[in-house]
């Protein structure tokens, strides 16, 4: 399978994950160290470090993953993500850097939805060998500078 068919396997395995609760295995998407990043367009453009959810290892993100299901408290709510087509903008040293675009639509437990946000991933991916594709660095990139609520799900 060439490097585009991998990288939509990734998005949508990633997506689905988060999608249908299976929040224990987000972790696994992510090599040891990595970086996990939300921020907004208006940050990321001033190069601005710290971001709505960071986590530099995958430490962090199983305690964000606890802390999701045993400590924080939030109106239900699930998220269905629709990812756009990987980008390469580059491919060098067997790492691939990918721009992804997104669209995440929160529904409440009433039902309701909303759109609760839209931008691009921007990852850095190990591509040499047969190894299953793992994010080095995903940084989520939000069009808007505003949340309705708290960004309890991962994106």
């Amino acid at each position: 399978m060439d490097l585009i068919g991998r990288l939509v396997e990734l998005n949508a395995a990633y997506a689905r994950a988060i999608d249908n609760e299976q929040f224990e295995s987000w972790p696994d998407f992510f090599l040891d160290p990595c970086l996990y990043k939300v921020t907004t367009a208006e940050n990321f453009a001033r190069n601005y470090e710290a971001g709505v959810i960071y986590a530099d290892s995958r430490g962090m993100l199983q305690d964000r993953v606890s802390a999701l299901r045993q400590a924080n408290i939030y109106e239900r709510q699930r998220y269905r993500h629709i990812v756009g087509l990987p980008a390469v903008l580059a491919e060098e040293g067997g790492e691939a850097s990918v721009e992804t675009p997104f669209l995440v639509v929160r529904i409440m437990r009433t039902g309701a939805m909303d759109v609760f946000a839209t931008g691009r991933y921007l990852d850095r991916i190990p591509v040499d060998g047969a190894q299953p594709l793992r994010f080095r660095e995903r940084l989520v990139v939000c069009d808007g500078g505003r949340f309705d609520t708290l960004v309890a799900l991962p994106l």
